[in-house]
């Protein structure tokens, strides 16, 4: 399986007898599944279908559907004669013509564009036509739409996977470097815990010594930041398998990246050495730009 990224386009057009159609498909990132569709509604069952489709497909992502659909001029409807209302026309027009010429007026010659022309003399009668045949068509080629749809998120998704997998390399490459730093504090870390255990018995008088021993010995317990190296590993691990097993694993990788921050800013808090909070500082950095490209997995 492929990881794919939550974003893509896709459009497409189409006729069938004397309706043509157009598509356009896009989303962007959302926490859910969030489909906004708009479709002829005298398309019975069209909607319906179309959601089913997508819920079944996509997992996350805010999607915006349209359907535009158009009809040819030639198809629209017959021109029928409104013989009743011209007959009338005709009557009137003939009364007004004696009246005028027995006052000695001269109207004009009427042409039949004129009567014609006349409101509701000339209707038309629109063609009643069977959704169904192009309901059935545009199922069918949604589904081309949506492959298409899919293929481009696939194709995002791979250059998130590059980018997430070299991420995860700088990862393991800080947590081992952090380990190293971490090997090598341990003695400056034993000599400073013994300065201190020192200077505490010199000023506490009374003191238990058995009990202070236990306190320093908590404090050196603190600042093992080997749970934490281990837990980044472990991390790393889990993603690489989440990028291997690909469809969609967005709401996994994003809780993943809450642990891996988790880890990085105990480490830093336990660091007590420069060279070991460098090292937790620059996974903080790489980490939280894993975070940024997780935000668009599906």
């Amino acid at each position: 399986m492929k990881i794919r990224s939550m974003t893509g386009f896709a459009s497409g057009q189409g006729s069938l007898g004397a309706h043509s159609w157009s598509w356009e498909m896009r989303s962007v990132n959302a926490k859910g599944l969030d489909l906004r569709l708009r479709v002829p509604d005298w398309l019975d069952g069209l909607e319906v279908h179309l959601r089913k489709v997508l819920g079944n497909k996509l997992a996350r992502g805010n999607v915006s559907l349209g359907l535009r659909i158009s009809r040819g001029e030639d198809s629209a409807g017959t021109l029928t004669l409104n013989k009743p209302l011209l007959n009338s026309v005709l009557t009137a027009l003939a009364e007004a013509e004696a009246l005028a010429q027995s006052a000695g007026v001269d109207l004009s010659v009427t042409s039949g564009a004129d009567l014609l022309s006349i409101r509701g003399v000339l209707e038309t009668s629109a063609t009643e036509d069977d959704p169904a045949p192009l309901v059935a068509a545009l199922k069918k080629e949604f589904e081309s739409l949506l492959a298409k749809f899919v293929q481009m998120r696939e194709a995002e998704g791979a250059a998130l996977d590059q980018v997430l997998r070299y991420q995860l390399s700088e990862v393991a490459r800080l947590t081992k470097l952090a380990a190293e730093r971490a090997e090598a504090r341990k003695p400056l870390v034993a000599e400073t815990l013994r300065v201190n255990l020192a200077r505490v018995l010199e000023n506490s008088d009374g003191a238990d010594a058995s009990r202070v021993a236990q306190e320093l010995a908590m404090l050196a317990v603190k600042s093992d930041v080997t749970e934490e190296i281990d837990r980044l590993g472990a991390h790393v691990s889990a993603a690489e398998d989440l990028l291997a097993t690909g469809d969609a694993v967005g709401r996994k990788f994003d809780f993943l990246m809450q642990e891996f921050n988790r880890e990085a800013n105990t480490l830093c808090s336990k660091a007590l050495n420069s060279d070991l909070t460098s090292v937790g500082l620059e996974l903080k950095a790489v980490i939280d730009q894993m975070r940024e490209q997780v935000q668009n997995i599906e």
